[in-house]
C-alpha cells in the first residue's frame, strides 16, 4: 500500500503508526475471498472521508485482520480503531449478508484488539539510549541541539 511519512501540521509534526489487530466476533473464520477483498475497499474509502486515517497494510488472516495506520497526534488508537471497527462492519454485514449469518451476535469484531506503536526510523532500544545519555559529556554518537551558542 503506502508508506509512512511526516505529517506536518500548523504546532507539531509526526509519524505516528499503529498496528492493530481485530479478531472476528467467536474467532470465526470470516476474512476469506471475496470479503478480505472487500474489506480493503472499504478501508479505502474510510482513508478518503477521514484525512487523519492512512492505510499502509490490511493483511486479513482467516479469523482476525493486521492493519498498519498511520495517524495524527489529536486522534487517539481508541478513537481509529472505533472508527475502523464500525464502518467495516456495517459495510460487510450490508455486503456480505453471509457473515452475519455466522456471527450470531450481530457484531463483525470482538470488543478487544491489540495496538502497538511502529517506528520506521527507529526503534525503542535507539531511543532509550538516547534519552538516558542525555546530558553525558562522553556521548558523542547523538548530540543535543542548541539554538544559542553557548
Amino acid at each position: 500500500m503506502a508508506e509512512s511519512e511526516y505529517l506536518h501540521a500548523s504546532h507539531n509534526v509526526s509519524n505516528l503508526v499503529y498496528h492493530f489487530v481485530c479478531p472476528a466476533k467467536y474467532r470465526r473464520i470470516i476474512f476469506t475471498d471475496p470479503v478480505d477483498e472487500t474489506l480493503v475497499q472499504i478501508c479505502a474509502g474510510i482513508e478518503e472521508r477521514y484525512d487523519w486515517i492512512r492505510f499502509l497494510e490490511i493483511g486479513a488472516d482467516r479469523n482476525h485482520v493486521h492493519y498498519l495506520i498511520q495517524s495524527t497526534p489529536n486522534h487517539s488508537p481508541s478513537e481509529i480503531i472505533k472508527v475502523v471497527k464500525s464502518i467495516t462492519a456495517r459495510r460487510i454485514f450490508a455486503e456480505h449478508p453471509e457473515v452475519k449469518k455466522q456471527l450470531w451476535g450481530g457484531q463483525l469484531w470482538t470488543d478487544g484488539y491489540f495496538v502497538s506503536t511502529v517506528g520506521r526510523y527507529t526503534n525503542e532500544d535507539v531511543i532509550a539510549k538516547y534519552v538516558r545519555e542525555q546530558g553525558k559529556p562522553d556521548y558523542e554518537e547523538y548530540k543535543q541541539l542548541s539554538m544559542f551558542e553557548r
